[in-house]
Formats: structure tokens, sequence, C-alpha cells
């Protein structure tokens, strides 16, 4: 009789541990290909907790990003595609790439810095997003991976790439730690003056890919100021309270709860694609937002240490790309939450520049951080 319990015992406490989701990792071979005569493909990261990443060194895209919820089982939270053939058909989707030269919209398509204005390609309208036709997002970076848990990749954007003046070398490093964060770091050198801002583009739903609209997670912003824009999604040059407006997030809100009010702001940008001012303390790390599942239980705290964070609503999904359980991605079923300077900078004297200059060393960091409520 004894033994019959203790064997009931053991029975019961394996079947409570262990979780009801094994990971469906994508194959590797499905992102090898040689584009613009350099090798893509998949690099694994995996933490001592379980959890896993992976990432392309096609655009340093992050394809999938497997999170425990608060029953253990875990979970993909980022959108994407299931090979190397589905991103280069995509266009500019940019599902969980790097960005540069620079990140969010240049007006206009040009700057002037040191009495030389340069032009840029215009693929927003008139203006310049996310570095241009080919941008970081589009090239093939060099990839090593010294661990486990660590991926680093390296790239040299010529002068005069997309219309940016000089030779940039930029190296960017992520880190799955033990402490469920998924680190992301950004170095950069120039030999000439230019305007840089590094950003990582991963859509998110807490829920997991695929899992419905992202209007009922919890976001909280630690922003008292945002810049709003224009028709067009560049700043006028303002900063503005965001108190007694649907753009306050100063408190844990349903992303939803007021998407839909009559607001200038939200019909510019078909809902939220702005971005907020953090508050930040004298130096180091900051945490900019925090966001909130309530049925997983899943939660994301973003730490970096960049003057502002871009909340972007997924408003321009509309069901037309099919990721990688087969489920399409319809209107706000992702979210974006993009560590960075301000859009336009380089136009606005008075946003915090983005200048780097031969002989200064760039240096961003944004930290996503996991758990469970």
């Amino acid at each position: 009789m004894k033994t019959r319990f203790y064997f009931l015992v053991l029975v019961i406490v394996f079947a409570c541990s262990s979780p009801t989701d094994t990971p469906e990792l994508l194959n590797t071979v499905d992102f090898q290909k040689t584009v613009d005569g350099k090798q893509t493909d998949l690099f694994t990261l995996k933490n001592e907790n379980g959890m896993i990443a992976q990432i392309t060194n096609y655009g340093g895209k992050i394809v999938d990003l497997w999170v425990p919820d608060k029953n253990g089982n875990l979970g993909d939270v980022v959108t994407g595609y299931n090979n190397i053939d589905e991103y280069l058909a995509s266009g500019e989707i940019y599902f969980g790439a790097l960005i540069g030269r620079y990140g969010n919209r240049i007006g206009n398509a040009s700057f002037q810095l040191n009495d030389t204005e340069y032009k840029l390609a215009a693929n927003n309208g008139p203006n310049s997003l996310h570095g241009g036709v080919k941008g970081f997002n589009a090239v093939v970076w060099d990839a090593a991976q010294p661990d486990n848990q660590t991926l680093i990749l390296t790239y040299l954007s010529p002068d005069m790439e997309e219309g940016f003046p000089g030779n940039l070398n930029v190296k960017v490093q992520y880190t799955l730690t033990n402490n469920n964060e998924l680190k992301i770091e950004y170095w950069a050198t120039t030999d000439k003056p230019t305007p840089v801002n590094l950003t990582s583009h991963s859509f998110f739903n807490l829920k997991g890919e695929g899992n419905g609209t992202i209007n009922d997670h919890l976001l909280q912003i630690n922003a008292d100021l945002y810049t709003p824009v224009d028709a067009g999604l560049i700043p006028y040059g303002d900063l503005v309270a965001v108190e007694g407006t649907p753009m306050d997030f100063r408190e844990l809100t349903a992303i939803g709860a007021r998407v839909n009010e009559d607001f200038e702001q939200l019909k510019f940008g078909s809902g939220y694609d702005h971005n907020y001012v953090i508050n930040k303390a004298e130096s180091g790390l900051i945490l900019a937002a925090r966001v909130v599942e309530p049925v997983s239980g899943r939660t994301m705290d973003v730490y970096t240490n960049e003057p502002g964070i871009q909340f972007y609503g997924g408003n321009f999904l509309n069901g037309n790309e099919t990721g990688k359980s087969g489920k399409p991605y319809n209107f706000r079923d992702a979210f974006c939450l993009e560590t960075q300077h301000f859009p336009d900078s380089p136009n606005k004297e008075n946003f915090p520049s983005t200048i780097l200059n031969p002989g200064q060393e760039y240096y961003s960091v944004c930290i996503y951080k996991f758990g469970v409520n």
C-alpha cells in the first residue's frame, strides 16, 4: 500500500511541474539563403529558465520569443514568419527588425548638417521612415554566437547609404539573461558627423502571436509628456502634457480604453503611434514602460537609457499578413514599444541631438524583461 501511495504522489508532482506547451522551434535550414552575396541564418538563444529567442541575421530580426505564462507554459509573444523567403517578400513590415540609421521618421526626407542639406529616400509619403528604402532591417549582418545566450551582429553602413553621410560601424548584441530579459545593446562609430537613432521593431502580443487583440493588455508609460504630430506623423516640435488626454498612460490602463475617443492625435495615427518623453533619472537605466496581459499573467517591463519610447498599437495591421502559426495578424493584434530618440530630431533643434561625431561612440540599450503577475 505504501509503495502505491508514493507512486501516486510522484505522478502528481510530475504532472503539476511539467508545462503543457512545448516550443515548436523554427527550422534553421528555412532561414539559410544567399542575399546580396551574404549568407543568412537563424540563431537560437536559450537561458537557464527555458526561455528561448530565435533571431536571424537578415535585418537582425527577432523571429520568435518564447516566454512563460503564469502556469509555466511557454508561448511565442512576437510576430514573424516561418522562413527567410517570407521575410524577403514582406517588404516594409519591419516585424522584429533592427532599425537604422534612423529609427522613426525624418520630415520631408531631408535634414541639414553643418551647412549641407542631405536628401533621403521618401518611403513614407514625403518623409523618410526607418532608415529609407533599404534600412538596416533589410541588410545581412555579420553574425557571431559566442555562447548559448548571446548573439553579436555587426554591419558597416557605407558613406551615403540611403543618403546618410559617413561610414558607420555598428555592433548590436542580443543577450537572453537568466533574469528572463532580452537585452539589446547598440554601439556605433563614424568617420563623418551623421544622425544615428537605432531601435528594435518587435511587435508583441503577450497572449501569444496571432491570438487576438492587444486592446485588453494593460499599459503603463513612465512619461508626463509626449511629442504631438501632424497628419504625416511628424512632430510639431512641442513637448505636451499627457494629463487629461487619451495619451495618458501614467497608470496601468487598457490599451483600448480610450483609443476610439474623438481626439485629433488618435485620428492622425489611426490610434496610438506616438513618441513619449520618458521621465528620466539623471543617468543610467530607467523603467520606461510596463505591460500586463491579465489572462496569461505575462508581464513585460521595458528599460532603456534613451529619452523616448514610441508606442505603436498595430493600427496598420490589416489581416493581409499570416504569421508563423498560420493565423492572420489583424488590426491591433500586436503592439510595439521602441526605445529611441525623438522622431525628426535632425530637424528639431529643441529635441535631444542624434548627431554622432567622429571620435564619439554611440551607445544605446533596451531591455525587455518578462515576468508573471
